[in-house]
């Protein structure tokens, strides 16, 4: 057969291998791979650019003829990586697009969704990075969608000039509201994909769960999901420790920065490359202001004024491995390390933790920041979770991946990010000597993640027994093998936090 002829009937097989349907912005053609269709680059609204820098998310144009939906958009403007040892993604400002693993279509289908909101600090991250793919817990019988929104300045710059034209008087949060366009966008158009409106989880990890936590009070949000997934990550803390994410602070902050970039008014604001705006810091972080958040999520929680879903939520056992070297920690230089990081803390909590030797100055630091950046982020929302009628699942991730000695993970341990290879079922994606307890938890937390998503509930046929969260001392999920519930971890500790918290707060 001639050359062109094979070719033709490779083009006849990819044809049949491609997955076509109709939103409403237009026809799209995404792939058949391995039994799950994908879609990849779609639009949710138009892209961000000239004057629609610092604004909220335009609604989308409709497009004429097919898009090819077989390849990934740019992400966000950024620098770096959310993650150590990731390949930088390509960036753009123009960069409104998410992507969706979708069981093939069945008449009459109505598949629960998880909308998977990426971490990275607010300033990096991907919806396209390849642990994030949907194609492992599609075939459990959900749809995945990940979603990109604006970093750094660019999608949380509040500014005094900004305010003034915005008709709320307010300004920041423009990524908080692309991910609320996605979220509305999902609601319109996932039903033409086989998924129920009626039945969305929000999900994300680090930044994606501290969203989250502003998700579920904001007001724009309100109606758009019906389940939550915070993963390491959460907005709970006082706000006499972080006046920045005041709007008044926020807008000095962001007119300091500005002027520091030459830019005197908004023309010249967004008529600099979107390249400046990138690492640009205490410039990316919500904000406390009128429209989107209008108060931080923990004066919302203990005012009941969050949206009604069932919750999980947790962080790892050993967080701050991969995000801090604690090789140089010393016990005479404990305090002014800690210090030199966070600013200074109050004695009671230096003193929660030991660290009369070196060795328990090493241990006593990672343990500290753990509980200061998540532990007690993620406590502190359990509790507060459970004033109205939805339950509450937490876990506590303790499975040490079996990173080689050679790799930039050596160290890590049940560290920040090691629970995501396990919850979206990705250990084929890393080439580890990964054990059979890793390969029977992955399954078993990619089907806790799936049965809750479906049914609010992460209990289900094969799996132990979660039980819910109940009281500030309740039963937690070790998510190791063997699994198993068990106390909350490092209560003590939590609670001298909840203690110094509260102190703070009442002055």
């Amino acid at each position: 057969m001639k050359k062109w002829c094979w070719m033709l009937l490779w083009l006849s097989c990819a044809w049949t291998q491609a997955a076509r349907l109709i939103t409403e912005g237009g026809a799209l053609e995404g792939r058949r791979e391995d039994g799950v269709d994908v879609y990849r680059g779609i639009p949710y609204a138009l892209p961000p650019l000239g004057t629609w820098r610092w604004r909220a998310p335009q609604p989308l144009l409709t497009w004429p003829g097919v898009r090819d939906a077989g390849k990934f958009a740019p992400a966000c403007m950024q620098q770096g990586v959310s993650m150590p040892g990731e390949t930088p993604p390509v960036v753009s400002e123009d960069c409104l697009y998410l992507n969706i693993w979708a069981p093939p279509q069945r008449a009459g289908q109505r598949l629960p969704v998880i909308v998977w909101i990426h971490g990275g600090g607010y300033t990096n991250g991907s919806a396209s990075m390849p642990l994030y793919h949907g194609d492992r817990l599609a075939r459990k019988g959900v749809l995945v969608v990940t979603i990109a929104y604006r970093l750094g300045a660019l999608g949380f710059l509040a500014h005094p000039a900004l305010s003034a034209e915005s008709p709320h008087h307010s300004s920041g949060n423009y990524g908080l509201m692309d991910q609320i366009a996605a979220l509305q966008w999902v609601q319109r158009n996932i039903v033409a994909f086989g998924g129920d409106p009626q039945r969305v989880t929000v999900a994300g990890q680090s930044a994606g769960a501290m969203s989250i936590s502003a998700l579920l009070v904001s007001p724009r949000a309100e109606g758009l999901f019906q389940r939550a997934i915070a993963q390491s990550g959460g907005i709970f803390e006082p706000l006499q420790i972080a006046p920045g994410y005041l709007l008044a602070n926020a807008e000095r902050d962001g007119a300091t920065y500005m002027k520091s970039l030459g830019a005197g008014d908004l023309e010249a604001m967004r008529g600099l490359p979107a390249e400046r705006f990138t690492g640009a810091a205490g410039i990316s972080h919500p904000v406390i202001e009128p429209d989107v958040l209008p108060m931080s999520p923990y004066d919302a929680y203990a005012l009941g004024r969050y949206q009604d879903v069932p919750l999980l939520l947790g962080s790892n056992s050993e967080e701050a491995r991969s995000l801090i070297d604690v090789s140089n920690v010393r016990a005479d230089q404990f305090e002014a390390g800690i210090t030199a990081s966070v600013g200074t803390l109050p004695p009671a909590l230096l003193a929660a933790y030991p660290h009369a030797t070196d060795t328990q100055a090493r241990e006593g630091r990672l343990a500290l920041e753990r509980d200061l950046r998540f532990g007690w982020d993620m406590w502190a929302w359990a509790r507060l979770a459970q004033t109205k009628r939805s339950q509450v699942y937490y876990y506590s991730f303790e499975q040490r991946p079996p990173f080689p000695a050679d790799s930039i993970h050596a160290n890590w341990g049940a560290s920040h990010f090691a629970e995501l290879w396990y919850m979206f079922d990705h250990l084929g994606q890393a080439p580890w000597p990964w054990r059979a307890a890793d390969r029977e938890l992955a399954t078993t937390m990619a089907d806790y993640w799936v049965n809750f998503a479906a049914t609010g509930n992460p209990n289900g046929r094969g799996v132990p027994h979660w039980p819910a969260f109940r009281g500030a001392t309740g039963q937690v999920q070790r998510l190791a093998i063997p699994i198993r519930s068990q106390p909350v971890p490092a209560l003590e500790q939590l609670q001298v936090f909840d203690t110094v918290y509260s102190e703070i707060r009442s002055k």
